[in-house]
């Protein structure tokens, strides 16, 4: 199993644009884009490096927008698992 990462590792490790939600115990980012149909692409590559990094985030499609969360279940918490993953995220969007 995974460790879970506590609130100072969370903070000092958790990538640009990401924010700890400590009521939720996720880390999470909103994405914005120029057109909906871009935001929906976007959702289908992160939903493909999800899926290879067998690790599945909520990802709620906005207009223009994509709010993705991430916490790793099984462990009970924020784990280097989310930080990778919002990293690889964030290099999908850019």
């Amino acid at each position: 199993m995974t460790d879970v990462l506590d609130a100072d590792e969370i903070e000092a490790e958790c990538p640009d644009g990401w924010h700890h939600d400590a009521e939720t115990d996720e880390i999470a980012r909103t994405f914005e884009f120029d057109s909906y149909l871009e935001g929906v692409g976007f959702a289908a590559g992160a939903g493909g490096i999800a899926e290879e990094a067998f690790h599945h985030p909520t990802i709620t499609i906005g207009w223009r927008e994509v709010e993705v969360r991430l916490t790793t279940h099984d462990a009970g918490g924020i784990t280097e698992k989310d930080i990778d993953l919002a990293g690889r995220l964030n290099e999908l969007a850019d």
